[in-house]
């Protein structure tokens, strides 16, 4: 089985391939790249997300293709694809970080800044929060609720459809930090960074 984890310079996706790979053992191969036919031809799909919303639209934007591979990797041939921290929040079909910025539009939403009440709470919002899981998915199976998971945002995923939420955390208010939508999988956390836990979602999304 190949998982692509696509590297379109954003930010250091070091440690998701470390994490992935140590998950991974052998077993699976795991591989950075954003070849067109490599992504095209494997199994499931990470896509990683650090810096702005707009820069990492722009950064899938700089690769020729990339955008309609991705899609049609997710929207027509239903493969898992697992997006971590702005790599969730590009599912959106816009955010609101620098400029407005069209996202992908494949989970109807918006992403916008976090309310810090004016300044009673610090952002980014950074470190660890504990997970409600709201909803069964498939990516926390075996995940106590309550667990604690790294974050590292300033901006939230705001779906227009609550159904599609699988965890939120509370952060000035209640934040979508989890989603799940038929083949299409999304944490605001870093699992990669999330200790043993994440690492357990790591692998439940290697063995989906």
């Amino acid at each position: 089985m190949d998982v692509i984890i696509v590297d379109y310079k954003s930010g250091n996706i070091s440690s998701v391939i470390n994490s992935f790979k140590e998950v991974a053992k052998d077993k699976v191969n795991i591989k950075a790249t954003s070849d067109l036919n490599k992504i095209k031809s494997s199994d499931k799909v990470v896509l990683p997300g650090q810096g702005s919303f707009k820069s990492c639209i722009d950064g899938l934007n700089s690769i020729n293709g990339l955008i309609d591979t991705l899609s049609e990797f997710a929207l027509n041939n239903k493969k898992p694809i697992l997006g971590i921290c702005v790599g969730l929040q590009m599912f959106a079909d816009v955010g609101y970080e620098e400029v407005e910025t069209k996202g992908l539009g494949w989970i109807s939403g918006k992403v916008s800044k976090i309310d810090n009440q004016d300044g009673k709470y610090k952002l980014p919002h950074i470190g660890w929060n504990q997970i409600n899981i709201v909803k069964e998915s498939k990516i926390f199976k075996d995940i106590e609720n309550n667990s604690h998971m790294y974050f590292v945002h300033s901006y939230e995923f705001i779906p227009i459809d609550n159904s599609v939420t699988t965890a939120i955390t509370d952060y000035s208010s209640n934040i979508v930090c989890a989603v799940e939508k038929e083949n299409i999988f999304g944490t605001q956390f870093h699992p990669e960074k999330s200790d043993k836990t994440g690492l357990k979602i790591i692998n439940n999304f290697i063995n989906l």
